[in-house]
């Protein structure tokens, strides 16, 4: 094989591995020492050796292995542990060496997945409160820091600071990695199922991989399912199963984004609305009567909308009753943006925008979700010249192509 078809197919090959396995390999390295910062150096020395490497050696059968032993080797050469270091030779930057790593032989998917562990690591007590959930997010989940400081509404710098500091406290402390007991779980599970949530919403649409499944959004719904099934007494952790479930349900292959209320039902997935609507019967079962909680919430507002499948029809009232609950519950802002649309629904667009002005958080004028509602309900009450600047705004604050070629189609039918 030429040079460069070999170079091509090994980087194929670790993006692959990167996508489906960062954040388990991350967890891994970082379990033993403590030092997410040096798993991921190792991890990402490991990934530009194989770039190096493979194109000679040929990708090794098991490409996940080779990068945890070269990663392993890395860490224990930056901890000086010479003796601790693994005897197997590795191939060696020239392809001089063996063209097989010692754990070749390998199944993946034996590899132990600590990442739950990891979650609850970021969610200690120690961490602060605010960086929890984006720090799960990068480690765990994989994402950049410039992707979670838009899906946080927070200066890309800052969230860097931010996450720095949280990684070396987690070092320096000595925090373990482990699955609380039932005393500290109540304070760190929210974290943990809103980092599970946020891997899902960063990638909602399925497109970080050739397959839904193969997809972060997939991985968000394996991690939620599997957490579920570790805390079978927890609701909100099975209400996060379905909600994720129920909105992968409805992820299609076309490279649109078209509204939900605007999409073909017939479509949908029906095994997989069927689970989601099983999880979230779950929920309800094993919470009793605690109060009930957010992700519960939010995915009973998802089964009304994937009740369309079988119905043909949408209650709107029941969905702007279930967006008040949520925002009773939690307000966060993208709560309150969802039930100004909701509001409009039912009582019109003049509604809507009433309940969207209402929203005093400084963080609004930089949620796009706020501004592409705000331009629909501007639009719909007739008001087209602040339809046109909302929509101008949320164009620019749009980084998805499919959801930006939608919103830009929208703004030029008011130019007509």
């Amino acid at each position: 094989m030429s040079q460069q078809p070999a170079a091509e197919d090994a980087r194929a090959v670790a993006e692959r591995a990167a996508r489906s396995s960062y954040g388990r390999l991350v967890a891994i390295l970082a379990a033993g020492t403590r030092d997410i910062a040096l798993a991921e150096d190792s991890l990402a020395d490991a990934f530009e050796r194989a770039l190096r490497t493979w194109p000679e050696t040929g990708v090794p059968a098991s490409p996940e292995g080779w990068l945890l032993t070269v990663a392993r080797n890395r860490q224990r050469d930056v901890l000086g542990s010479a003796a601790r270091r693994l005897s197997d030779a590795l191939p060696d930057d020239t392809g001089s060496g063996p063209a097989t790593s010692p754990l070749d032989d390998v199944d993946p998917e034996a590899i132990p997945d600590k990442r739950l562990e990891l979650l609850f690591a970021c969610a200690h007590p120690a961490i602060d409160v605010a960086v929890r959930t984006p720090l799960m997010l990068q480690t765990v989940l994989g994402f950049e820091a410039t992707q979670i400081a838009q899906a946080f509404a927070v200066p890309g710098p800052t969230m860097a600071q931010r996450l720095v500091r949280a990684k070396r406290r987690i070092r320096d402390a000595g925090i373990p990695f482990a699955v609380p007991d039932r005393s500290h779980l109540p304070s760190r599970l929210v974290p943990v199922l809103e980092a599970v949530y946020g891997c899902f919403a960063i990638d909602w649409r399925g497109t970080s991989a050739p397959t839904v499944r193969e997809s972060m959004a997939g991985e968000a719904q394996y991690l939620a399912v599997t957490l579920a099934g570790l805390l079978v007494d927890e609701p909100e952790a099975w209400g996060l199963a379905a909600l994720i479930t129920l909105a992968l349900a409805r992820t299609g292959a076309d490279d649109a984004f078209v509204p939900l209320d605007e999409q073909d039902a017939g479509r949908w997935d029906r095994a997989m609305l069927a689970e989601g609507d099983d999880h979230l019967r779950r929920a309800a079962a094993v919470r009793g009567e605690r109060q009930v909680g957010r992700f519960e919430l939010e995915a009973a507002i998802q089964s009304v909308h994937s009740a369309r499948a079988t119905t043909g029809s949408l209650d709107r009232a029941a969905l702007r009753t279930l967006h008040a609950a949520l925002v009773a519950v939690a307000p966060t802002l993208g709560a309150r943006v969802a039930l100004a649309a909701a509001t409009a629904q039912v009582d019109g667009p003049v509604a809507g925008l009433a309940v969207l002005d209402a929203i005093d958080d400084p963080a609004v004028r930089r949620f796009q979700p706020a501004w592409a509602t705000r331009a629909a309900l501007t639009a719909e009450a007739g008001d087209v010249a602040a339809a046109v600047t909302a929509y101008d705004k949320a164009i620019s604050l749009t980084t998805d192509g499919p959801t930006r070629r939608w919103l830009e189609g929208r703004r030029a039918v008011l130019d007509r």
